[in-house]
């Protein structure tokens, strides 16, 4: 299997959120969403490489760009209700944000190459 910039961000990502939610007491169904979004990124990335078709890759890489605009959503929810600390939030936002912009440029570049 090749390396991928993309599998190995968003692993280390969902790493990191699952640390994070083990320093937290309470908030448990906050804290599961949260975990089932930072996971599902890296599960649906990693589910692409494996896609029947140049159509089905496209839309694993979707589906984990919709997960990660819900894993912002966790992680400002987070940050405003005072449960993580800035600097936590803040890195993991910008994580967050790599793995976006990344998926959103894979995402373009598959589509231009589908339509040649």
């Amino acid at each position: 299997m090749k390396d991928s910039k993309l599998r190995d961000l968003s692993l280390d990502f969902a790493v990191n959120v699952l640390k994070m939610c083990e320093d937290l007491n309470g908030h448990y169904s906050i804290k599961n969403q949260i975990e089932r979004s930072s996971t599902s990124i890296g599960a649906n990335i990693h589910e692409a490489n494996y896609a029947h078709s140049r159509a089905d890759f496209i839309s694993k890489l979707q589906i984990a760009l919709k997960e990660c605009y819900e894993t912002e959503y966790w992680l400002e929810l987070f940050s405003k209700a005072e449960i993580i600390d800035e600097q936590t939030h803040k890195a993991l936002y910008n994580q967050c944000g790599t793995i976006h912009r990344l998926l959103v440029a894979s995402i373009n570049t598959a589509k231009a190459n589908s339509d040649k």
